[in-house]
């Protein structure tokens, strides 16, 4: 097996690697600062599309952990990008939050229900069954059903919440179109991150806390991958894939010393 050549650039996922239910897992803190002061190109990647760059920045910057804005990459911006890449300056109905919105707006898209090219499904803690029904009826007219990601649950004080994937799944048995999903386990989000920070797959890692989007994106992105143990995935269920990372380590902390 012909060996990799050394890492250049990094992508991590952030919750389960950099911080876990708001607290910053121990070792984020050097490893950002040691990123920052090599000058190596980075990327602080979520699935989750509620929140803009900027929000996410005050929010890592409040529990110590300093993230430029322009280092950081979600769901919402690859969605946008994709859109912007497949049919520039069109129209969408979206459901989400500030950072779907916020990512379609800046590519020149107009937001409307009537007879939009897209339907783009995000995050929100507000799903409502008025917005489902006319998401419904115009994938049933035409438009072109698009959502952020396909993670089925996400994290909450009180248990798992329905996420984008689950609210997806609802759709799609109301229609019968499946959605084209554009976050993590797809590749695509990885590559225009990459792409975003003129990086390459060859001499770049992605760090991760989950088998089946990040340690599967980077995989299928070419890119080197690390599994942490401070999110999702515990060790004994590292086999059950058919797929391996390339190294398994305790926590972000491992990992300070290879940048």
């Amino acid at each position: 097996m012909a060996e990799r050549k050394p890492i250049e650039s990094w992508l991590t996922d952030m919750d389960g690697v950099l911080m876990h239910e708001g607290i910053p897992v121990p070792g984020a803190d050097s490893f950002i600062k040691r990123l920052r002061e090599s000058g190596k190109p980075f990327l602080v990647l979520t699935n989750n599309s509620m929140y803009t760059p900027r929000d996410l920045h005050a929010r890592l910057a409040r529990i110590g952990l300093d993230v430029p804005v322009r280092n950081i990459w979600t769901s919402a911006l690859a969605t946008a990008q994709f859109l912007a890449d497949q049919r520039p300056n069109g129209t969408a109905y979206a459901i989400g939050e500030a950072g779907l919105t916020t990512a379609l707006h800046d590519i020149g898209y107009v937001l409307t229900d009537a007879d939009p090219d897209y339907v783009v499904l995000g995050e929100t803690r507000t799903y409502s069954f008025e917005a489902l029904t006319k998401a419904i009826r115009l994938i049933n007219n035409g438009a072109r059903f698009i959502a952020t990601n396909p993670d089925e649950t996400g994290p909450s004080a009180e248990g798992a919440l329905p996420a984008t994937g689950s609210v997806a799944a609802l759709i799609t048995k109301a229609t019968g179109r499946e959605p084209y999903f554009v976050g993590k386990p797809n590749p695509l989000m990885m590559r225009a991150g990459l792409n975003a920070i003129g990086a390459h797959s060859e001499t770049s890692a992605m760090i991760g806390d989950r088998m089946d989007t990040d340690v599967l994106a980077g995989l299928e992105a070419g890119m080197e991958t690390f599994l942490v143990l401070t999110g999702l995935t515990r060790p004994e269920e590292i086999d059950l894939h058919p797929f391996r990372p390339s190294r398994v380590v305790d926590s972000i902390a491992d990992l300070v010393e290879l940048v």
